[in-house]
């Protein structure tokens, strides 16, 4: 019951990568960067485990960018192809790989990477690849030149590759898909088709991560457009509710959102962002505590996992790790109160 969990990302070490930053250079080559890649995902393992997180990933510590990583081992789209356009309805540039022929994978993309981390924990362990509307958005098209069309193809590939990462011990598939909450009208069209493609015969638990996106400026911006109440989740919610994913993961804390959409979840587990990764104010325990009381006006304590409400890898370690602290913290006070 409670059970805390994390979007997916970690801050990277400054000796693996620029730190705070997106897109971050590395800062080793060859076979010092792999030799890196594996001790940054230790730590970031063993740090979640020390802060008392249920449900652990890797951090994503090696990959540079959760879209771009898993897309570096995909044959047909090329980096050599570099372009700049707005992504996420152009709240923000963004310098891109171009989709220049058929996909396919070239080889396993992240097979190392989880039998590795499986291997260095006893946690549950989740693993995150973005989803196919996310993909599409995050790049550019000279091939398919249909939306649609090319995240059905980008949802064939991730299933191939989800497959083979289940056979490796994964208990939990994670497709972020932050675009879900600027095309609604494409998540009813293709959106959640496309979700089925890409975990279509997976025994493992899944679930799709739906938030406001990172804490970046552009992203701050953004959310003070949005007015006194968000309310994107609520034409979203009911069709992930009718769909065949697990788990919905979103964001709560210091949001706008109205929390009884959650309601719109009913059968669904819910992953409630309790920790804001918008700022460097570490929450207290009892901060988080409030957010999960409030959450489970409308979400059965067995569906709700704590979380935060997005990836953490702009923020500085030492400020990751508190928050991770307060996070396993807050529910342990909430598992309390219900079990007296």
């Amino acid at each position: 019951m409670l059970r805390t969990t994390i979007a997916g990302s970690l801050p990277k070490p400054s000796w693996l990568a620029t730190p705070r930053t997106l897109w971050a250079p590395w800062s080793l080559a060859g076979a010092a960067l792999a030799e890196g890649k594996r001790d940054a995902v230790l730590a970031a393992l063993k740090e979640q485990e020390a802060a008392g997180i249920d449900v652990v990933t890797d951090g994503e510590q090696s990959r540079q960018h959760f879209v771009h990583g898993f897309l570096e081992g995909i044959e047909g789209v090329d980096f050599a192809r570099r372009v700049t356009i707005g992504i996420r309805a152009d709240r923000y540039k963004a310098e891109v790989p171009t989709v220049t022929g058929p996909l396919r994978r070239k080889g396993s993309i992240h097979g190392e990477e989880v039998g590795f981390a499986r291997a260095h924990t006893t946690k549950p362990f989740k693993f995150t690849i973005p989803g196919p509307m996310t993909i599409v958005d995050t790049l550019a098209d000279e091939h398919y030149r249909d939306r649609r069309r090319l995240a059905l193809e980008f949802a064939r590939v991730i299933n191939e590759e989800a497959l083979e990462l289940e056979a490796l011990g994964l208990d939990v598939l994670q497709l972020d898909e932050p675009a879900f909450n600027v095309y609604m009208d494409d998540v009813a069209a293709w959106g959640i088709e496309a979700l089925h493609r890409a975990t279509e015969g997976l025994r493992c638990r899944t679930a799709v991560h739906i938030c406001y996106g990172y804490g970046i400026k552009a992203n701050v911006e953004w959310k003070a457009t949005l007015g006194g109440e968000w309310r994107q989740y609520e034409r979203t919610f009911p069709l992930l509710a009718a769909s065949r994913i697990d788990q919905v993961s979103l964001e709560c804390a210091n949001s706008r959102v109205p929390l009884e959409l959650l309601s719109l979840l009913l059968g669904k587990d819910v992953l409630v962002g309790a920790v804001d990764v918008a700022t460097d104010a570490v929450e207290t325990p009892e901060q988080v505590a409030a957010v999960i009381r409030r959450a489970l006006a409308f979400v059965p304590a067995e569906r709700l996992y704590p979380c935060t409400n997005c990836g953490m890898v702009p923020l500085a370690r030492e400020v990751a790790r508190g928050k991770l602290r307060a996070l396993a913290a807050g529910a342990a006070i909430v598992r309390r109160e219900l079990t007296r």
